[in-house]
């Protein structure tokens, strides 16, 4: 594929290649819809499961899988700053790696997060049991999605102000939720200090030993999954040359301090053994409903509520965008890339809902089960996802060479060495999930899946690439 882009690209020609999507996002809102969409139920819910293989060894997990993540970050980070375009990594893999990787990655990417979408919404029903045991679950989930799809038909800027807000409930829930549980824990305004007994006292720090911080990560990886959204979200940024350092810098950064804070605080303030039973509420409640405080299990939930909304949320403006790149190369419906006179991809977001009726269905047909199927099947996406962008990102720094590198605002350190061990690490991972309950056909479902979409790419690059889209081919447009 060629690599004149990396030259020869600017803002200016990347905004040209947005296009029509209007470039409103400022560094606050990117920030926070990046910080709004990596935390979700993969923290406030999810985090269950990992306690349940890892106890206390899951914040070794999170500090492994943290070290994975932000090499991905600066990853994407670097090639968006050059490339600040719509379909971001998708077409970054096209233009280092191949037109198929490019495809591929970005097929992919919008089927995990349509089935993301629906185990956001599936997680608030979950919580909503919580004070309505006796309302079904698809009652909440029909209306959280309305909800949610009328937010994203807002013009961008708009989206952007609207889970600028909402991600703000989440960070400042958890900073309430780090700064209380360590006043509980030291001892500040009680008698006696709950201290970090509880880390050691139920089969020590690593109750199942190495392998179950191996198996852990399996999930715990999956919770810093969303760190590419800067990415994405990098064809409708303000002054993205600016924009995408300055948002990734304190991004990630904050995303590892709240992560291994939290869960450090949270199994500190409750045994191990008692919050890694199911999925039947988030832990976060559970370990203040323990601890006793008036109200904070009440308060806490209302916030995870909030968490998995603005999840789903950024979720579903990911996918849409995502959609509407792939129609401008050419691979799906041209009107999928159609526009609305706010600047928003319409067609493309009804599409993006697909998860969200997938979630009603399960809801209805099987509640017990919802949330695991959706996300483990998301998983092994997520894997190959990660791996194509750290492999297109090698293939960019080739291209870029060495002078043009060290010109960068933003730079991944001990390059290339750092990709291969993300994507070793990356392969490692993804062989604990075979022993993990619920996550056990992962990446074996993603295989005929991987397959049934390579055929269908063949089968587009036969027709005439005119009859789907307007404008230039991809190669073109990618050398221009």
């Amino acid at each position: 594929m060629p690599s004149a882009l990396a030259v020869a690209d600017t803002p200016e020609n990347s905004a040209e290649r947005s296009s029509g999507l209007e470039r409103r996002l400022t560094q606050r809102q990117l920030t926070m819809m990046t910080i709004g969409g990596a935390i979700g139920v993969g923290l406030f819910l999810g985090s269950s499961l990992t306690i349940r293989l890892a106890g206390p060894g899951v914040i070794l997990s999170y500090l492994i899988s943290a070290v994975v993540a932000l090499i991905v970050a600066y990853a994407i980070a670097e090639m968006a700053v050059v490339h600040p375009v719509a379909g971001s990594f998708g077409v970054y893999a096209q233009t280092y790696l191949n037109e198929w990787s490019g495809f591929a990655v970005r097929v992919t990417y919008a089927f995990v997060q349509i089935l993301a979408i629906g185990a956001e919404v599936t997680a608030v029903a979950i919580y909503f049991s919580v004070w309505f045991p006796t309302v079904p679950q698809w009652v909440w989930v029909v209306g959280v999605s309305a909800g949610l799809v009328s937010i994203n038909a807002m013009r961008v800027g708009n989206f952007g102000e609207f889970e600028y807000w909402f991600a703000i409930i989440k960070v400042v829930t958890i900073v309430a939720f780090i700064v209380v549980g360590l006043g509980l824990i030291f001892g500040i305004g009680r008698a006696h200090a709950i201290g970090f007994s509880n880390l050691t006292a139920h089969g020590g720090l690593l109750p199942n030993g190495l392998k179950g911080v191996w198996l852990a990560m399996s999930l715990t990886l999956t919770s810093y999954m969303g760190v590419e959204i800067l990415g994405v979200t990098a064809g409708e940024a303000s002054q993205p040359e600016k924009t995408i350092p300055r948002a990734m810098r304190s991004v990630t950064l904050r995303l590892i301090l709240f992560y291994v804070l939290s869960i450090t605080v949270m199994l500190a303030m409750t045994p191990w053994d008692r919050m890694g039973s199911g999925l039947t509420g988030s832990p976060f409640v559970l370990a203040f409903a323990t601890a006793g405080i008036p109200y904070a299990a009440g308060i806490l939930n209302l916030v995870v509520i909030t968490a998995a909304l603005s999840s789903a949320n950024t979720n579903l403006y990911l996918t849409s965008r995502t959609l509407f790149s792939l129609a401008h190369d050419g691979y799906v419906p041209r009107a999928l890339g159609g526009l609305g006179g706010n600047g928003v991809p319409y067609v493309a977001l009804i599409v993006s809902t697909a998860g969200m009726v997938a979630a009603i269905l399960l809801a209805i047909f099987a509640p017990g089960r919802a949330f695991l199927l959706l996300y483990g099947v998301a998983v092994a996406g997520m894997f190959f996802v990660w791996m194509i962008i750290l492999s297109a990102h090698l293939a960019f720094r080739r291209s870029l060479g060495k002078a043009r590198v060290a010109r960068l605002p933003i730079r991944l350190t001990l390059s290339p060495y750092s990709q291969i061990v993300a994507l070793i690490s990356l392969g490692v991972i993804a062989i604990g999930t075979f022993y993990v309950d619920g996550l056990q056909y992962s990446v074996l479902s993603f295989i005929p899946f991987l397959l049934v979409i390579t055929g269908f790419y063949w089968i587009v690059r036969r027709r005439n690439r005119s009859e789907l889209m307007d404008g230039p081919s991809p190669q073109d447009r990618n050398s221009g």
